[in-house]
């Protein structure tokens, strides 16, 4: 499956001025001042430890977030964002600091998205944003709900794309969510209209077409998966 662009959710420069959430600005009541930025931004709040929430069981083996390290992802990740057909959507083809420049935008920031490896049976072949979306520059384009997910994929290598393999795995990450984000409603994802691989692989792991929205820099589909429905769709 041709990737998911990187759209709106991944971007550092373009923050919503939202109040966070009581459990997060609580750190500011307790006598701490301004928190430190965790380690892992996933340990954080904000998408309530995403570090910790384990595999989960695919038909092609078990399927795990992995919070990117630079240090131990990045020439990995460069090397799939090179990729002409990646490179087409996610317009990060360049030198490592290309990459590592978008990674620091969200590993610097107070985890309101954070990049993950996806990690099938053991080897990392995908990249993966997972964001609030009501906290996103998204949410001025969409009618958000508090605690709203987002997601950002690509597939890495050329070998993994076309075998339904993108559809299954979002279905298991958007399960992912919903299962250890109690308070979160729904997944959502805005790819690129053109993409049609891409709109059609998440229609294949239950989302719905939302709605038509105009983005900076592309027209996209909202693909929504409702809590609600999880168990129909």
């Amino acid at each position: 499956m041709p990737p998911t662009d990187s759209g709106l959710g991944s971007s550092s420069d373009d923050t919503l001025d939202l109040q966070l959430p009581p459990e997060f600005s609580a750190l500011f009541a307790e006598g701490h001042g301004r928190p430190a930025p965790p380690a892992v931004p996933a340990a954080g709040p904000l998408l309530d430890n995403l570090a910790g929430w384990g595999a989960a069981d695919t038909p092609a083996g078990p399927f795990e977030l992995v919070p990117v390290r630079p240090a131990r992802d990045l020439d990995l990740i460069s090397g799939w964002m090179n990729d002409p057909a990646v490179a087409a959507f996610w317009e990060l083809a360049g030198p490592p600091e290309t990459t590592a420049a978008h990674l620091r935008g969200q590993l610097d920031g107070d985890g309101r998205s954070v990049p993950c490896l996806g990690v099938l049976a053991g080897v990392p072949m995908s990249y993966w944003e997972i964001y609030r979306a009501d906290l996103d520059p998204l949410a001025r384009y969409y009618p958000a709900r508090p605690q709203d997910a987002g997601i950002h994929l690509l597939i890495g290598g050329g070998g993994d794309r076309g075998r339904g393999l993108g559809g299954m795995l979002l279905r298991a990450t958007a399960d992912l969510v919903l299962d250890h984000r109690p308070q979160c409603a729904r997944v959502l994802a805005e790819p690129d209209l053109r993409n049609t691989a891409s709109v059609a692989a998440f229609l294949s792991a239950g989302f719905r077409y939302g709605d038509e929205i105009e983005l900076p820099g592309k027209r996209a589909a909202l693909m929504v998966r409702d809590r609600a429905l999880r168990d129909l769709l």
